[in-house]
């Protein structure tokens, strides 16, 4: 959803916009964008799913968003659709569920991103040098905007369709980077403005209470919250020049090892992977991280067009062509892929060289 903290980057305002795309590094948009686009962090949905069970959506309701079972949510690089956090938002939207999720998000909840937003130089130094990281959280076609010559105006849009919804996203957005400006500034700093697109709710006074001020629009052409100029340019007592480039680099990294759960079949793959890691690749304990029967297992594989053994055996000649070609004995490598003895490997070795043969 936004582009900053994960959900819609907003409309665009009216004031000029800042171009904050200069020295952005030569690698970071070359081939990285087509594999993350649509997908979000695990990091943004583990914080909805966080607040979602605070305000009592029922776990089977939860069970059913793709990417939500804890074997891909481990992992760290791991990139879920953009659909899945729609469908959590949609879940918990309700009056105030989006500031309950900026309450529940302490720095460092959503990894680098928050990290490259806090240690430059200035708040604004810190949003510019971030933007053409956004996609840390979430999709790249969802970037937040930065304007304003003087003051600084965070704007952003959302893809949620529902009015609802939309209105949950940018309540979080707005409170987020109101947190996040405060624990950079490190004072109990106001906005001087704060404007959202929908309509006044009957009672905003929550709204009132989190971002310290009355001067809150509603039904305006933008979703976005304005920081003093003073604010906006003030050093930061976090501000560390060694650490931020540190950041950046590693968001680099991220963004390029990142490895997108596009369906439940990849889920299963990952939840095989953890298992094979441990040298228990069992049915059993796949269908255990997947909350799912071992019948309901099978039966999902066998609806994508494979079968439990099927994805055992491939994993399994991928890693041992790859154990087997570091030079590791044949009783290493049956041990580590959990076979019963080095002749059970030597006959799956003469299997897969056999089939291989047959396709070449």
């Amino acid at each position: 959803m936004a582009d900053t903290p994960g959900i819609g980057a907003g409309r665009a305002t009216h004031a000029p916009a800042v171009d904050v795309r200069e020295g952005v590094p030569g690698g970071l948009d070359a081939g990285i964008g087509s594999r993350v686009d649509g997908t979000v962090s695990v990091h943004l949905v583990r914080l909805l799913l966080q607040t979602a069970r605070r305000l009592g959506v029922a776990e089977e309701q939860l069970a059913r968003v793709p990417g939500t079972d804890a074997v891909v949510l481990r992992g760290e690089l791991n990139r879920l659709p953009m659909s899945s956090l729609l469908r959590l938002w949609e879940l918990i939207a309700r009056p105030g569920a989006g500031v309950a999720v900026a309450e529940a998000a302490p720095l460092g909840a959503l990894n680098t991103w928050d990290y490259l937003v806090t240690t430059g130089a200035t708040l604004v130094d810190s949003l510019r040098a971030a933007q053409p990281y956004h996609r840390l959280v979430t999709a790249a076609a969802e970037g937040f905007d930065l304007s304003g010559e003087a003051d600084l105006t965070v704007g952003y849009r959302t893809s949620a369709s529902d009015p609802v919804v939309a209105s949950t996203v940018n309540e979080y957005v707005l409170a987020y980077y109101l947190r996040r400006a405060r624990e950079a500034t490190g004072r109990p700093l106001v906005p001087t403005k704060v404007t959202f697109g929908h309509p006044a709710p009957p009672d905003h006074r929550l709204l009132t209470d989190v971002f310290g001020t009355r001067a809150i629009e509603f039904g305006a052409a933008a979703d976005s919250i304005t920081f003093h100029a003073d604010d906006a340019n003030a050093p930061l007592p976090r501000a560390d020049p060694m650490l931020a480039d540190l950041m950046r680099s590693h968001a680099d990294l991220v963004l390029a090892s990142s490895r997108t759960v596009a369906d439940p079949l990849d889920a299963f793959r990952i939840a095989l992977t953890s298992a094979l890691d441990t040298a228990d690749p069992t049915l059993a304990r796949v269908a255990k991280a997947l909350a799912m029967s071992e019948r309901s297992l099978q039966r999902h594989l066998a609806d994508h067009g494979t079968s439990w053994r099927a994805e055992l055996d491939s994993l399994r000649y991928e890693r041992a062509k790859l154990l087997l070609s570091q030079g590791l004995p044949k009783s290493a490598v049956a041990r580590r892929l959990a076979f019963t003895d080095d002749r059970a490997l030597r006959k799956a070795v003469h299997r897969w060289t056999a089939a291989s043969e047959a396709t070449a």
